[in-house]
């Protein structure tokens, strides 16, 4: 049953919350907000920047998925559009609402599974951000959450993917690595499945008071006696795509074209690649 996926887990998110959202996913926000605005111009979606800052009648649409607490919508919502975050942990949507009502910022937050909510015709930009793709136990999932932002948008709408795609993930695979933050000791274990098809992860918050002071550069492992007490861990399997494969996912639900880029900074896809986005258009 869906509410017994591992992602149905609102502890999970709110312990390992500062793990993932450290500084430096702060602070690559602007460039991240910046490189949608200006890409989703490049696919011609009605000049929605131009728009949003002259303060059209009508704000753009943005539909964001996975939206977490809106570390990206907000932004998109702070430059002029209109935002509608979908999201399955209530305390994150909970954190995104006090923030947008602070701001006065146009957006709402919708508690519900990406694989059912749907809004026909009604979104200029709809975004999967920060590597929120390919978790679900059944491939056909993917392809319904692609397919529903097809539905969700405008003709000539344009929705984008960023994820980690499976070139980048083997170029740069390791077994296992570990960095302190927010007060643990991280230790990822990593292991690949059906011939890269999937990634099994291991991800362990072991409490630095566990440690002894200055043995925190003597490098850890699970095996570690140290590793008791007090020390959270998840496990979870995360399907991987190839550019050629996300590429042709999003064709195969209807969009009339798909662009990859290497990151936000328009760079292509090759050896030089930080991250996957595949920007998929809508006929208009």
């Amino acid at each position: 049953m869906r509410g017994q996926e591992w992602f149905n887990d609102d502890s999970f998110w709110e312990c390992f919350a500062p793990i993932m959202f450290d500084r430096a996913h702060w602070a690559e926000v602007p460039a991240v907000a910046g490189g949608i605005t200006r890409l989703a111009d490049l696919a011609g979606a009605a000049s929605l920047r131009s728009a949003a800052a002259a303060g059209a009648a009508r704000s753009p649409a943005c539909l964001d998925l996975c939206c977490g607490f809106g570390r990206i919508g907000l932004e998109l919502a702070r430059r002029g559009f209109a935002l509608t975050g979908v999201d399955i942990t209530g305390p994150y949507l909970d954190t995104a609402r006090e923030d947008a009502a602070v701001e006065g910022l146009d957006a709402e937050f919708i508690l519900e599974d990406v694989r059912s909510f749907k809004r026909p015709g009604a979104f200029d930009i709809a975004v999967n951000l920060y590597n929120s793709f390919g978790y679900f136990e059944d491939p056909k999932d993917d392809k319904r959450l692609v397919r529903n932002a097809f539905e969700s948008l405008k003709p000539g709408g344009v929705f984008f993917i960023e994820t980690l795609g499976k070139e980048i993930l083997a170029r740069d695979f390791v077994e296992s690595e570990w960095f302190r933050r927010a007060g643990f000791f991280v230790l990822t274990e990593y292991e690949t499945l059906d011939s890269w098809g999937a990634m099994k992860n291991t991800w362990r918050l072991v409490p630095e008071r566990n440690y002894p002071a200055g043995t925190g550069n003597k490098g850890l492992s699970a095996k570690d006696p140290a590793i008791k007490g007090g020390v959270i861990e998840k496990t979870f399997i995360h399907r991987l795509y190839a550019a050629s494969e996300l590429r042709a996912l999003l064709l195969e639900a209807g969009f009339a074209s798909a662009e990859v880029y290497g990151d936000w900074d328009e760079r292509p896809y090759d050896s030089t690649a930080v991250k996957l986005i595949v920007l998929g258009r809508k006929a208009g």
